[in-house]
């Protein structure tokens, strides 16, 4: 062992060769991830502090070096998610569309693809999420829904352009993205058992026919 490494593990920095910030980062990961298994199967309120700890291997004393409470964890869980959603959708988006039609399409395939194939993702993102309480709930949407208009204004200004009125504009990207969440919800609730070709037509039209 070197001279600094030695000293960190005499200060207790370090242990099995890893520092502190490194173990601290994997036991935030290791809670992310027992979180996701949970919210992602279970309803929130059978979700307790200690069925995440254990799940995860830590201690609750580390729990709460990370996350205030449960509902702080499944805010930092949901951001997490949305942030993967996102991020994937943005992977489907045709580099030059000509239409609307043409730009929403695959991404709306994409999206309703992502959830069926991850549920337990999905159930955080659209199902868990909303049943915190009222307040937090609140804040938390309209972060989220104010994320996700600003990302479908991202995707739609290339064939779009810019907006005559910016005020109307962002109340309808708004309007489509609250409308989308709340079909996807019933989706969800129902079991996924839509036609995926139907619901992404349903879908496509319903968010074209805003901006027409």
């Amino acid at each position: 062992m070197n001279e600094p490494n030695a000293v960190a593990a005499q200060r207790g920095e370090t242990y099995g060769g890893r520092s502190r910030q490194q173990r601290s980062a994997d036991r935030r990961d290791r809670i992310l991830a027992a979180a996701l298994q949970l919210f992602g199967t279970r309803d929130y309120e059978a979700v307790t502090v200690a069925d995440v700890c254990t799940a995860a291997r830590v201690a609750k004393r580390y729990f709460y070096d990370h996350f205030i409470d449960r509902c702080d964890l499944l805010r930092a869980l949901h951001r997490q998610q949305n942030e993967w959603l996102l991020s994937e959708i943005e992977t489907a988006t045709p580099k030059r569309p000509s239409t609307i039609d043409e730009l929403l399409r695959p991404g709306v395939r994409k999206l309703l693809n992502l959830l069926r194939d991850n549920p337990e993702r999905a159930q955080v993102i659209y199902l868990n999420t909303p049943r915190m309480d009222t307040q937090r709930l609140d804040t938390q949407r309209r972060g989220v829904l104010h994320e996700g208009a600003a990302f479908l204004g991202k995707l739609l200004r290339p064939v779009l352009g810019r907006p005559d009125d910016n005020v109307r504009h962002e109340l309808m990207l708004l309007a489509a993205v609250a409308g989308v969440s709340e079909v996807i919800i019933d989706w969800l609730v129902r079991g996924m058992t839509d036609d995926l070709d139907q619901l992404t037509d349903h879908l496509t039209g319903f968010c074209s026919a805003i901006f027409r």
